[in-house]
């Protein structure tokens, strides 16, 4: 099993597991047409998939009792359902969050939803794991998320004065409580009698994703929240194969991300709240790409697009307090 040792490696894998999280979504954009909920099918194909590749890959290197498949056999209970819970846990907060998106705007569901998902995950990890200097953990988050509501405040400039819905707002506030919940149970699936290591949690964590999918997603098809048609499985065979193709895409982007996420995770230096603030960084990974490759601001008002490097400031100097408080 591929696991680094040195801090500057899992450094490495905490910003791949960042970029991968900001920019899945553009697959979504390449698949422009696609309901969402039938996208969110071949998401969760791609999910599942990337993980059995690099449990089977990475995860496999030098065989051993900590190799993938000798530890998905090993585990106990205990460890292999609090991975699962993490997968239905994601699954459900992701889904509202695309939701509240579509309902209220990026400018309401970003800062409320990833904001919140951002202080609450680093909290809970950092009571279950408290690694790292807390002075710079928590001040790096306290830049990261007035970098995300500057972020907001931009959007919002940028958009005009439509006004939020308080059902989008309700929606986002859910999305974030359950985004930052998600990843304890991940890091405690690594701390019981027998765990899952972090190629087997990934694995185990995507059919957890794949379980959830089909009673939640199968519902909002019929019943969607955001106020558009019903859709049907017919219309996900009939869609265009280069949107199933960006779907399973995007599901190994986001996929990789985790993996990476949860290996950095398992660095002794690291722990879960470091690895989980850092990841969660991929707001502004994907605010980059609306501003420097969908050129989203490119018409904005000037005091919108004023906001743009402040933006990136407060996330830089964020960033760089979380990822050297495993070293002070």
């Amino acid at each position: 099993m591929f696991q680094p040792e040195a801090y500057g490696i899992a450094l490495m894998l905490m910003l791949v597991s960042m970029l991968c999280w900001g920019s899945w979504a553009n697959t979504q954009k390449l698949a422009a047409g696609y309901s969402f909920q039938l996208f969110y099918w071949d998401y969760v194909i791609g999910i599942i998939a990337a993980s059995l590749l690099w449990g089977v890959t990475l995860g496999s290197l030098n065989g051993g009792p900590s190799a993938f498949f000798p530890n998905l056999s090993q585990a106990s209970h205990s460890s292999v359902i609090l991975a699962m819970v993490g997968g239905v846990v994601f699954n459900i907060a992701n889904i509202l969050l695309v939701a509240s998106i579509a309902i209220a705007g990026m400018a309401v569901a970003f800062p409320i939803g990833i904001g919140l998902a951002l202080v609450v995950g680093v909290v809970f990890n950092y009571i279950i794991d408290p690694r790292g200097n807390p002075v710079l953990l928590f001040g790096g988050v306290a830049f990261v998320v007035a970098a995300i509501v500057v972020d907001a405040i931009a959007y919002k400039r940028r958009e005009g004065s439509r006004k939020a819905s308080m059902r989008g707002v309700r929606l986002s506030v859910a999305s974030g409580i359950l985004m930052g919940l998600f990843y304890p149970f991940v890091a405690k699936s690594a701390m019981q009698d027998h765990p899952l290591g972090p190629y087997a949690i990934a694995f185990v964590f995507a059919i957890g994703v794949g379980i959830c999918a089909i009673p939640v997603n199968t519902w909002f098809m019929k019943k969607p929240i955001t106020g558009e048609g019903s859709v049907s499985f017919s219309d996900y065979w009939r869609a265009n194969k280069s949107w199933h193709l960006w779907g399973v895409v995007g599901g190994m982007i986001w996929s990789t991300g985790a993996l990476s996420n949860f290996v950095a995770s398992h660095t002794h230096m690291v722990g879960p709240a470091i690895s989980y603030a850092i990841g969660q960084g991929a707001t502004m990974v994907s605010a980059a790409w609306g501003v420097f490759v969908w050129c989203e601001f490119a018409t904005a008002p000037a005091n919108s697009r004023r906001l743009i490097p402040f933006m990136f400031a407060f996330f830089l100097i964020g960033l760089t307090a979380i990822a050297v408080a495993p070293i002070f």
